[in-house]
């Protein structure tokens, strides 16, 4: 049963059906029983909404997208698809054709890998459309198959592109953090030492860094959650020749940092070098140290099985450990 009352100069209708809440103000009381009428067959499943898929990009930036956290990403994509062709089509009306056209069109365009992650945005709002919005009672991008998900990049990084890209990065012997370009050398020296990411990297503050224990904390992580990272004794050593302050550790952003590394980068040989591959070898070199469960807890997988490329042994070295 709808609530209609005035309120000032318009009137006010609240409507609510198995849970789900809405209301609206309308100039005239003919107006909102006309659309408590619409909105409780709506909500009441009995009739479906005359929305747009642009309009559902909408809801879902505003009550989901903008909420996340490292949420750019999706804000940019979603207004990149608001001018798709099909964003101006009604829900109802869209199909599993559709959404297959739009993919093989995009892989015309960008890499699979693309692909897939903007094939999983576009499901995400659908998603969020027909369970939580209730504009759709079928998902029409269930059965579309995504591109072919690559082999994940695992890249070592040579002793010799270290020593070179460190040397670009303005450390020569003695550990220097005067210039930003030389601090992206110490966090291009710490990943490696302790496989964290770049963004988790430059966003460490110093009450998160306890060098006498020899760890440092990272409330939030890439899949949500906390974790705890041992340091070396060489990770000790790249933090005490930071200044200490209230800001970042690093005193840069993650933006800045890989403008400034980009910029150092392609001044050696070795532009194939990307700062994430750090995560990858400093992976490989903890797996010397560190056992499988071990390892996962530092650098926060929870899939053991994706670990196992970096437990890469030949069988004579197997051999050697059993003595």
């Amino acid at each position: 049963m709808a609530s209609i009352q005035r309120s000032g100069t318009k009137w006010r209708v609240q409507v609510y059906v198995k849970g789900r809440r809405d209301s609206g103000s309308f100039r005239t009381k003919q107006e909102a029983s006309a659309w408590a009428l619409e909105r409780e067959a709506e909500l009441g499943g009995a009739k479906l909404p005359d929305r747009t898929f642009a309009e559902a990009m909408r809801h879902y930036e505003r009550d989901v997208a903008s909420h996340r956290k490292g949420s750019r990403w999706e804000l940019t994509r979603l207004k990149v698809f608001a001018e798709l062709p099909m964003a101006k089509r009604k829900l109802a009306s869209l199909g599993p054709d559709d959404f297959i056209a739009w993919r093989d069109g995009r892989l015309r365009q960008v890499k699979p890998a693309t692909v897939a992650r903007e094939m999983n945005l576009l499901q995400a709002v659908i998603k969020y459309a027909r369970r939580e919005l209730r504009w759709l009672r079928d998902n029409p991008i269930a059965d579309v198959t995504p591109p072919p998900k690559p082999k994940g990049r695992a890249r070592r990084i040579t002793a010799k592109e270290e020593r070179t890209l460190t040397l670009a990065l303005g450390q020569r012997g003695k550990l220097q953090a005067d210039t930003p370009t030389q601090r992206i050398g110490l966090a291009f020296l710490f990943a490696l030492e302790t496989a964290m990411r770049s963004g988790e990297i430059c966003a460490m503050t110093w009450d998160c860094v306890f060098l006498s224990s020899r760890y440092v904390t990272l409330p939030t992580t890439k899949n949500g959650d906390a974790r705890e990272v041992p340091l070396s004794p060489r990770a000790v050593q790249i933090l005490q020749a930071l200044p200490r302050g209230d800001g970042p550790v690093f005193g840069v952003s993650d933006q800045v940092r890989d403008v400034l590394w980009r910029k150092a980068r392609d001044a050696t040989p070795h532009r194939d070098v990307h700062f994430h591959d750090t995560r990858a070898e400093a992976i490989f070199r903890l797996s010397k140290k560190l056992d499988v469960l071990e390892l996962a807890r530092v650098i926060g997988h929870r899939d053991l099985n994706s670990l196992l490329l970096y437990y890469n042994s030949t069988a004579a070295e197997l051999a050697q450990k059993l003595g």
